[in-house]
């Protein structure tokens, strides 16, 4: 079985031989995130193809040699805020999904931020035997090892079940209803508080903002939907080119206790949300709200 999982919008699959197929065009022919890391100014299939096999040869995505020591990546990145949050004593555990193995319950902070530093928006995924023990033995278990099964609600049922009370929940863009049913087990069980961190969520579409409402953390992505009906309703905002949009006072603390571990200088002000810099933005492809020049 092959992985399949979003790159800048693209649905991407890797076959077992570690041959790469780019299945969609991308939905953004633009993304300064994407101009720093990997120095691609202009995306388009080929670009994500290269994208991808530079992350499968320099850190072993979607293979056996997976890396998980990349450390904090991303400055504002849901791994980066759960896993320190996690050191600080905030969160206990992650359920977090990772290719090779599916949908992970890890208590480490180190193994959070390994799954998540280079991670895509995965959305199917099979086992790989390798990325399995590394989990279970850097304080992680999978959901379904036996198929690699992607069901974040399920992962919070068994973290509550292993008697996990503070728990951070991912949940990507395509995966957006699964937000309620996190809600519905969270209120099944009054002691357990969950965060719920929305990613990936370039490809989200109007039926879904209903459910993003119900996060903590919400990642714009690419989305200009998202800047327009999530960004009004934040309570802070970290980052300006791919913001990231704080919706609750849970989600509060949890970005003002990363913010403290966060090296170089910050600035911050009062401003009415969203805070959008258009130049800094992404660009949709054409057919998007916005047009490539």
């Amino acid at each position: 079985m092959a992985h399949e999982f979003l790159c800048r919008g693209a649905r991407v699959r890797v076959h077992p031989d570690g041959r790469v197929e780019v299945l969609s065009d991308p939905a953004v022919c633009y993304c300064p995130y994407v101009e720093a890391a990997y120095g691609v100014k202009r995306i388009d299939r080929r670009a994500v193809e290269r994208i991808v096999k530079t992350k499968m040869e320099g850190f072993g995505f979607c293979r056996p040699c997976r890396r998980f020591d990349m450390g904090l990546w991303v400055p504002f990145g849901s791994s980066e805020i759960i896993s320190v949050c996690m050191e600080e004593g905030l969160l206990d555990c992650a359920v977090t999904v990772c290719e090779g193995a599916g949908t992970v319950i890890a208590w480490e902070a180190s193994l959070v931020q390994g799954i998540g530093a280079m991670l895509t928006g995965i959305l199917k995924t099979s086992p790989i035997r390798e990325v399995l023990e590394y989990v279970e033995r850097h304080g992680g278990v999978a959901l379904s090892p036996g198929d690699a099964r992607i069901d974040q609600p399920e992962g919070l049922r068994k973290a509550v079940s292993m008697g996990f009370k503070r728990i951070a929940v991912t949940v990507i863009g395509p995966r957006a209803k699964d937000i309620g049913d996190i809600r519905d087990i969270e209120a099944e069980n009054p002691d357990v508080r969950v965060a719920v961190f929305s990613t990936c969520n370039t490809l989200v579409k109007p039926e879904d903002i209903a459910w993003l409402e119900k996060a903590d953390v919400v990642c714009s992505s690419a989305s200009k939907l998202v800047r327009e009906l999530i960004g009004p309703r934040a309570l802070m905002q970290l980052g300006v080119s791919i913001p990231v949009f704080i919706l609750t006072q849970f989600g509060k603390e949890l970005a003002l206790t990363y913010l403290k571990r966060v090296k170089g200088s910050l600035v911050v002000f009062r401003a009415r949300m969203p805070y959008i810099v258009e130049k800094k933005q992404p660009i949709p492809k054409p057919g998007h709200p916005s047009r490539c020049p």
